[in-house]
């Protein structure tokens, strides 16, 4: 029961495995098992709240790749993804949560039918889904392979996005001005946060006319006044407050892609040192997008940035960006290239980014952020079109 209907052309799953292909022949890697669901997804078609459980994928460099999870994910698996049924396995369910057993020792004794057991196999050692348990077991299992450190190998070869993954890149764009709008729009002081966030919620997930929307690989973070010096605050039953600032972190979801942006509101008038900030990071952003050109650095755009907030006495700390595309929770970053001094990745033609260079002072904080393209020719393409200012409402 393979997928009837795939996210992508079987072309662009052949452009992306041949790429990953190269780039384990350069890394001496003779299997890759990948764990990360975004990788997962963008080589095979994957898709499932199944992160929770062991799973991943198993990339050959000549035979197509086997999707290997919990049983009952292996119906999902034969739903979602490009490979014929023969090419979905499975471990039984008392492997789930077990103190006795381990489903990674399912996982080697595939690895050792395939062959692969005395061979280098490629894993995401640094990785939100690959335990301590898993790598120790794997180990244990297979004590003549060669194990090698294969984290981010895939997620680099995603920095360049294809013309297909753009389409659904710039749908989660209008989903993400949607919310922004709404948010904007809806927010005045006395309103209940949980009560915001509900509506914000309705516009992330009904999405646009031609673009339903998905779940974000992060939730809306929104901290008001002093509480926004924390740029990882969520939300609560507060009400919002007079006389203080309101970022809004959101991110439009469309097949798992995002367009992240964000946008900061003040109730009343706003103290000057705020409209100072607003102005420097605004000519700072402007500064970052000019210089955001295929061809210069990642640190081009930071320097960039950089320059406005240092003359406004403006000490960040932090990077600027990173990037973005096919994403599953907790992060909708690609966790590869950052915007920051230092980092001097070339950038290329197709690589979108969160310019996000918020400010997190101590006990005031302003966010207002660009989702971009760089172009074959001239600066980067802002993918959402919205204002970019401090928005005011008395």
């Amino acid at each position: 029961m393979s997928a009837s209907v795939l996210p992508f052309t079987n072309q662009e799953y052949e452009r992306r495995l041949k790429k990953t292909r190269i780039a384990m022949e350069t890394a001496g890697i003779d299997l890759l098992f990948l764990e990360d669901p975004s990788n997962m997804a963008w080589l095979t078609g994957y898709d499932g709240w199944s992160f929770y459980v062991h799973q991943g994928v198993l990339i050959f460099t000549d035979e197509d790749p086997i999707w290997w999870g919990r049983r009952q994910d292996a119906n999902g698996a034969h739903r979602t993804v490009w490979m014929s049924d023969e090419r979905v396995t499975f471990y039984p369910d008392h492997f789930v949560q077990s103190t006795e057993r381990h489903p990674m020792q399912v996982l080697a004794e595939l690895i050792r039918s395939k062959g692969y057991g005395a061979k280098r196999i490629g894993l995401e050692l640094d990785n939100y889904y690959f335990s301590a348990k898993a790598y120790l077991t794997l180990q244990s299992e297979l004590p003549d392979a060669a194990f090698v450190d294969a984290t981010a190998l895939v997620n680099w070869q995603r920095s360049v996005k294809s013309e297909e993954e753009l389409v659904y890149i710039r749908k989660a764009a209008r989903i993400s001005e949607k919310i922004i709008d709404g948010a904007l729009e809806r927010a005045v002081p006395g309103m209940k946060k949980v009560d915001l966030v509900a509506e914000m919620y309705s516009d992330a997930i009904r999405g646009v006319e031609d673009a339903w929307g998905d779940y974000p690989a992060i939730v809306p973070l929104l901290p008001s006044g002093s509480d926004a010096a924390a740029p990882h605050l969520t939300w609560d039953g507060r009400e919002l407050q007079s006389d203080a600032a309101t970022f809004f972190e959101i991110s439009g979801c469309y097949r798992r892609y995002h367009a992240p942006l964000c946008r900061t509101l003040y109730f009343g008038k706003p103290p000057e040192f705020m409209l100072e900030a607003e102005k420097a990071l605004v000519e700072g952003l402007e500064a970052g997008l000019e210089v955001a050109r295929a061809g210069n650095r990642a640190c081009d755009i930071a320097l960039a940035l950089a320059a406005p907030l240092e003359r406004a006495g403006i000490d960040r700390g932090a990077r600027a960006g990173y990037p973005i595309g096919l994403s599953y929770p907790p992060d909708w970053g690609e966790r590869t290239i950052s915007i920051r001094e230092g980092d001097e990745t070339v950038l290329e033609p197709g690589m979108t980014f969160h310019f996000m260079p918020g400010l997190w002072m101590d006990d005031w904080g302003l966010e207002i952020t660009e989702s971009i393209l760089i172009r074959e020719n001239g600066a980067a393409e802002t993918l959402c079109d919205r204002p970019r200012k401090l928005h005011i409402k008395d």
